[in-house]
C-alpha cells in the first residue's frame, strides 16, 4: 500500500564493557527500538556495521566498535486506509489509547479484508504501515468492547510488548455471567485451542499458562457482573475461564451454552437475555507505563448501552423479586 521507509542512519558505541559477547545480543540494547528478529535479518543482509564492516550476528564484539546501522523499514501490511471513525481516549507521537466498539474486527482476514480497527488506524495514521501489525499490541475480540493501546512505532511497540510479556500491564475487564456468585476468586487453568474445534479454545492440562482473578461488582437474582483482571492474555482467556466455572458469559456464542431464563423474569428481562447477541464482556481499564518517558497512563472506556441496558434489566428483575417476596 505504500512504500518501503529508508531510516535515517543510526550510530552507538559499543561500551568496553561488553567485550567477549555476541554483536546481535550488543546491537538489541544499542537499538532497543528494534526487536531482535528484526536486527538480526539487517545484519544478515549487511545493513548493520561494525567500523564499517558486515559481520555475522555470533561474533564476539572487542568493544570501542562503531555500530552503524542503514536499514529499511519494509511495509508490513497490505491492508488499505478506510475512514472509520475510531473513539481515541488518549493520543501523544507515541501510542494511540482507543475505545473499541462491539462488532469491529481488529485485523483483516479471510472473512473480514476490509473494514477492521487496522485499516481505521491506517488512516489515522498512515506511517503505521511500517510496524508490525499496524501498532496493535494486544487484541480483543470482534464482539468486546472497551479500551486498547496501539503503539505508532516500533520502539514503542517492543516496549509495550514487553510489559505485557512482563505482566506490568493493569487489564480490567467487566463481564455479566450466569449464575449468582457469592463470592470472587481466581480461574487458574491452562488454556490452549480446543482438540476438535479449531474456532474454540479450551482448559487443557497440556495448554499455556492463564490466570483470571475476578470479583463481585453486582450481584442479581441468576446473574452476576464481575470485575475481571488479566493476569495473562491468552485468546478467549475471560470467556473460556468463565465457561470453565459453570458461569459463562452472557450472550457469549461460543461458550455461553444454552439461554436460561430465571423463572418469573420480567419481560424486559426476557427480552433483554433473548437479544444480546454478543458476550457481555467489556475491557473497561487499561493502565500501562509510558513506552517512551515512563509515565503510568490510565484510561478507562465507559461501559456500552448494550451492556447498561442489560444490567438495568437484571437489577430491576432482581428488585420486583425481593418486593414479591417480602409481601
Amino acid at each position: 500500500m505504500s512504500d518501503n521507509a529508508s531510516l535515517p542512519s543510526r550510530q552507538a558505541r559499543v561500551p568496553d564493557a561488553a567485550a567477549g559477547r555476541r554483536f546481535d545480543a550488543v546491537l538489541a540494547e544499542l537499538f532497543p527500538e528494534f526487536s531482535r528478529s528484526r536486527l538480526s535479518e539487517w545484519i544478515k543482509s549487511g545493513a548493520v556495521l561494525l567500523d564499517g564492516s558486515p559481520v555475522r550476528g555470533r561474533d564476539p564484539v572487542r568493544g570501542g566498535e562503531l555500530a552503524t546501522l542503514n536499514a529499511t523499514l519494509e511495509t508490513e501490511t497490505d491492508a488499505q486506509p478506510e475512514d472509520i471513525p475510531l473513539s481515541v481516549l488518549y493520543e501523544d507521537e507515541h501510542v494511540f489509547v482507543i475505545d473499541k466498539p462491539a462488532g469491529l474486527v481488529v485485523h483483516p482476514g479471510a472473512g473480514n479484508p476490509t473494514g477492521t480497527l487496522v485499516n481505521a488506524l491506517l488512516f489515522r495514521d498512515p506511517s503505521l504501515a511500517s510496524v508490525p501489525r499496524a501498532g496493535v499490541v494486544h487484541r480483543l475480540d470482534k464482539d468486546t468492547s472497551g479500551v486498547m493501546v496501539v503503539a505508532r512505532s516500533l520502539q514503542a511497540q517492543t516496549a509495550l510488548v514487553e510489559q505485557l510479556s512482563a505482566r506490568e500491564v493493569h487489564r480490567q475487564y467487566l463481564a455479566v455471567v450466569s449464575g449468582a456468585l457469592v463470592s470472587g476468586g481466581t480461574a487458574d487453568a491452562p488454556i490452549d485451542r480446543h482438540p476438535r474445534d479449531r474456532l474454540r479454545m479450551a482448559v487443557r492440562e497440556d495448554g499455556r499458562d492463564a490466570v483470571t482473578h475476578y470479583r463481585l461488582r453486582e450481584r442479581f437474582r441468576a446473574h452476576t457482573a464481575l470485575e475481571c483482571r488479566l493476569e495473562t492474555g491468552r485468546t478467549h482467556q475471560i470467556r473460556v475461564h468463565m465457561a470453565h466455572l459453570k458461569h459463562p458469559i452472557i450472550g457469549d456464542p461460543l461458550y455461553g451454552g444454552a439461554l436460561k431464563l430465571p423463572k418469573g423474569a420480567t419481560d424486559e428481562l426476557v427480552s433483554q437475555l433473548r437479544g444480546f447477541r454478543r458476550q457481555a464482556l467489556h475491557a473497561e481499564t487499561l493502565e500501562f507505563m509510558h513506552p517512551i518517558t515512563g509515565e503510568a497512563i490510565r484510561n478507562s472506556a465507559p461501559v456500552p448501552a448494550d451492556m447498561l441496558a442489560l444490567m438495568k434489566a437484571l437489577r430491576e428483575d432482581s428488585q420486583l423479586s425481593a418486593e414479591r417476596e417480602r409481601r
